[in-house]
């Protein structure tokens, strides 16, 4: 078997050297240097017959489809009951082996391999029928396209979407695009319809279950399912091997590990490493009986409502933080927690000064867990912290928000401007947000329109602080640039709520890139797009 480490290796160092010189950089090997290396790849593929996603023996098909086909699963994939215990593990177990492993939190992916290659690959959706993501599947980081197993062979794997990358992702977007948590990102770059964008979010998968590998002999053991997946190059979900004595104390390791992993997991699973006893049991209606999941029991700390501070965004929302005296949790010090909205303030019934007990959701997330003194009465404010017009509450799917409907409000015209000149949108460099204060404050820019006349103002900008003639020069040169670009820019850097970069960009498409069909385009015709809900589409008419 060629050493698949080495594979991974090599495939890590040529891409990184081309990418350096396609970008027009020092290059950090010769020709000789990469041919060399190139060969060697070549001829460990050859001679194990894997090849893995973003190979550079493989030439990458970028494919754009206009929606996700769906798929039925052979079987229903069923959830799985959950414990916050150990001793109901250590129960659960009883004097068999078990192989207890990290319970990824991304997107549940069942991929189809024949003759040794890569069929099809199909979310988890509703348990019963999913959407087949195969081009996006071929892209994601380190995913075997081929291997050397030729027979019909269907396995189990969570896409995910590491903290590194989701960190880097966010940073690249404006406040109001960025994802919450990496699995909602994960889920998003998995089901897109262009894969050319799935493979620039680095999606991994880790295997966890085969489900079948016609005729190989396991001896009943899950645990040589498992090796069998990671001989075939997978990249296998890390696991132990325990009984019911030492099981309490890998647990333990597991809550250690959690705090400096990479990837994002939400507890853990156990399963039964006997297949035949594990396979006698059956199933309830919603749960399979031969595993079981644990979450871990989240640490709560005590401490006390400093103040409720509202963050308003360019859409008009306004959202409420909590900052509170600072505790421990979880390794980390915390003093500050997003709760979402007016419902849940009052749900909460808030005040400041109230005892409240916070926590961390899946060990990362601070959150409100419980209000210890109910006080309710903390004020909702009705003027905009930015502006001071009035305030007023939206009910939007039963939840209450709280919104500035002012037009005029700063921080809507900061933000959305700087929306509209990002680089996925109209790519004006030169505009930083602090730059789009000024010029909103001394009236130079009132709206979008205004961006493409700055040279009104020539001598009052190159007399602001940090701005000379070779700057302003620059920044015209830059607006120039703009006044060409494509519909799907354009749509996106309108700041329409829920309509990101890729949306713009399936709309526009499905619209044939028609301005006019583009601009006027109605609700119903918008709902038969792929991925556009009702929702969104009254909010694009709107």
């Amino acid at each position: 078997m060629a050493d698949i480490g080495r594979m991974k290796e090599l495939i890590d160092i040529l891409n990184r050297a081309s990418a350096v010189y396609y970008q027009g950089k020092d290059e950090i090997m010769s020709n000789f240097e990469y041919d060399k290396l190139y060969d060697e790849l070549v001829s460990l593929e050859k001679e194990s017959g894997l090849v893995l996603a973003g190979s550079p023996t493989q030439k990458v098909g970028y494919e754009i489809l206009s929606e996700l086909p769906k798929q039925t699963h052979p079987s229903p994939m069923l959830s799985l009951d959950k414990t916050k215990q150990v001793n109901e593990l250590e129960s659960w177990l009883g004097d068999k082996e078990g192989l207890l492993s990290w319970k990824m939190d991304g997107l549940t992916v069942v991929l189809t391999y024949e003759n040794g290659q890569l069929l099809n690959a199909v979310t988890r959706g509703n348990g019963v029928v999913g959407e087949v993501i195969t081009n996006n599947a071929k892209v994601f980081k380190k995913l075997p396209i081929s291997i050397p197993f030729k027979g019909h062979m269907v396995l189990r794997g969570e896409a995910v979407i590491t903290y590194s990358e989701f960190e880097k992702i966010n940073a690249s977007l404006s406040e109001e695009e960025q994802y919450k948590n990496p699995r909602n990102l994960c889920s998003g770059s998995v089901r897109q319809l262009n894969n050319e964008i799935t493979a620039k979010r680095n999606v991994e998968l880790y295997a966890f279950t085969l489900v079948e590998a016609e005729g190989v002999d396991f001896e009943n053991s899950q645990k040589n399912k498992m090796e069998f997946m990671r001989k075939q190059g997978f990249q296998v979900v890390e696991y132990k091997l325990v009984t019911r004595e030492n099981i309490a104390e890998t647990v333990e390791w597991f809550s250690d590990k959690v705090k400096t992993n990479d990837f994002p997991s939400d507890g853990l699973v156990l399963l039964y490493d006997d297949i035949e006893y594990g396979d006698s049991l059956g199933s309830t209606a919603k749960f399979p009986r031969n595993a079981i999941a644990f979450k871990w029991a989240d640490e709560v700390a005590k401490t006390k409502l400093l103040e409720m501070e509202w963050s308003a965004s360019r859409t008009g929302l306004i959202n409420p933080v909590a900052i509170f005296e600072p505790v421990e949790l979880e390794g980390t010090t915390v003093s500050r927690a997003s709760v979402h909205n007016i419902s849940i303030v009052r749900e909460l019934k808030l005040g400041i000064g109230d005892e409240i007990e916070v926590y961390k959701a899946n060990m990362i997330i601070p959150q409100i867990a419980k209000n210890l003194t109910e006080s309710d009465s903390l004020e909702i404010p009705d003027k905009c912290p930015v502006c001071g017009e009035k305030t007023v509450i939206h009910k939007e799917n039963d939840v209450e928000v709280l919104f500035c409907e002012n037009p005029d409000c700063l921080a809507k015209k900061i933000k959305s401007i700087s929306l509209f000149v990002s680089r996925d949108a109209m790519n004006i460099e030169g505009l930083s947000e602090a730059t789009l204060e000024k010029f909103i404050f001394h009236g130079y820019v009132k709206d979008f329109t205004d961006l493409f006349h700055l040279d009104n103002y020539r001598d009052e900008i190159m007399t602001m602080d940090g701005f000379g003639e070779r700057s302003f020069l620059k920044l015209q040169s830059s607006i120039e640039k703009a006044r060409k670009t494509t519909l799907a820019r354009l749509v996106y850097g309108l700041g329409i709520p829920g309509i990101g970069s890729a949306n713009a960009k399936v709309i526009c498409r499905a619209l044939g890139n028609d301005s006019q069909r583009v601009l006027q385009a109605e609700e119903a015709e918008l709902v038969e797009i792929q991925g556009v809900g009702a929702v969104m589409a009254k909010s694009y008419v709107d």
